[in-house]
């Protein structure tokens, strides 16, 4: 059965800060505490995936310090192995400082450190692509190791799923290899769709972008999300009404969620609701 998830991405060690709210320009703010997490949007869409159920292999980069202990050691408690993570010398290994309001919100900052530095020759180990039905890609590593990744799941018959976060333009030559696009209301809007304020503009987004990608999914956060499928029209689902403790890594659960039900060649508008469940959860639990 070909329902093994890849994912090719990013590790950061996180440094979380919860504040009553975050600093504007030359503003100080006194926080209530800070803990580290494991991170990285690849880490943790794979990390979601494995806690759908899925076989989730990584590969990715880690330098050579204490950060690359903890987040080998995270993915080894799911289950996810690190034969495709390199050890890059003379690099430290990606982190990043997130500050999470009273509200639930955050903001971050990133340092990719050795996640630029992804060995695209794992790519060739046919061990990674055996039973595998997806692959997740996002834009926090380079644009040639997507590609890379992107031609080799398509050698192999996998789908591919890119999460366009953070935001940067799109190579034609990815695009072309792209058959799911996962992106938020703002990174829509970016890409040339009409501004997303509720449910009725994420879908008309989803309708615009799916001009270039064959399956198109724009999240509206507390509106809910939207999809385009080429060939089936589009639709839409509210989002469920949860007490927000914090949207930290919300995204990315949805996204590992939705890889791992269509690897299983879930109906499409299942996946979507087990991917939505699934960030409603998310949202309302405390993590770290």
């Amino acid at each position: 059965m070909t329902d093994a998830v890849i994912v090719v991405g990013s590790l950061h060690y996180d440094i979380m800060v919860d504040a009553p709210n975050r600093p504007r320009k030359g503003e100080t703010v006194t926080g209530d505490r800070w803990y580290p997490k494991f991170g990285g949007k690849g880490g943790n869409q794979a990390v979601a995936a494995a806690l759908a159920g899925a076989t989730t292999r990584f590969v990715g980069a880690v330098g050579q310090d204490n950060f690359a202990d903890l987040l080998c050691s995270r993915l080894i408690k799911h289950g996810i192995g690190t034969d495709y993570i390199t050890t890059v010398s003379g690099h430290g290994s990606g982190m990043s400082v997130a500050i999470v309001d009273a509200e639930g919100d955050y903001g971050a900052v990133i340092v990719s450190g050795a996640n630029t530095m992804i060995d695209v020759a794992l790519f060739e180990s046919e061990a990674l692509w055996e039973n595998a039905g997806i692959l997740m890609i996002q834009n926090e590593i380079p644009e040639a190791v997507n590609v890379a990744g992107a031609r080799a799941a398509q050698k192999h018959g996998l789908k591919v799923c890119i999460n366009a976060a953070p935001w940067r333009p799109l190579s034609q030559e990815l695009i072309d290899l792209v058959d799911i696009l996962v992106i938020n209301a703002v990174e829509a809007e970016d890409m040339g769709a009409p501004p997303v304020g509720d449910l009725a503009s994420a879908k008309a987004a989803a309708v615009t972008l799916g001009t270039m990608v064959p399956t198109v999914v724009v999240t509206a956060g507390e509106h809910g999300v939207a999809w385009s499928v080429r060939g089936q029209g589009a639709d839409a689902l509210p989002a469920h009404q949860v007490k927000v403790v914090s949207t930290h890594g919300a995204g990315d659960t949805f996204i590992g969620t939705l890889c791992h039900a269509i690897a299983r060649k879930t109906g499409f508008r299942a996946a979507i609701e087990s991917a939505n469940d699934a960030a409603a959860r998310h949202i309302s639990q405390k993590h770290g």
